[in-house]
């Protein structure tokens, strides 16, 4: 199945803690359908202390399932993507505006 959400896209969180929340995706995991998006879903993790950092707790991005997010369109709002054909390339749209998303 084509990938309606990628790396690099801003999404919106639809539900959870960090409903309304904006982000970008910083990695995504298609198998187990999650992603993991900057500043969204932290957590407190323990760092042992290495020669080139300091240790401690640090806050750290845990994966969203992907059916929690949304892409941010045109006008700062939640909308799903379809895909259609321009020439011979396959491209992602926005449903709301119909603009095409850049990858």
């Amino acid at each position: 199945m084509a990938a309606k959400l990628r790396k690099g896209d801003k999404v919106i969180v639809l539900a959870g803690k960090d409903k309304g929340k904006q982000g970008t995706i910083a990695s995504v995991d298609p198998k187990a359908g999650k992603a993991v998006v900057d500043g969204i879903n932290m957590a407190i993790r323990h760092q042992r202390q290495t020669q080139n950092s300091q240790g401690g707790r640090m806050p750290k991005a845990m994966p969203v399932d992907l059916s929690n997010l949304a892409i941010v369109d045109a006008n700062g709002k939640a909308t799903r993507v379809g895909f259609r054909m321009e020439g011979d390339k396959k491209v992602r749209f926005a449903k709301t505006t119909g603009d095409v998303i850049d990858a």
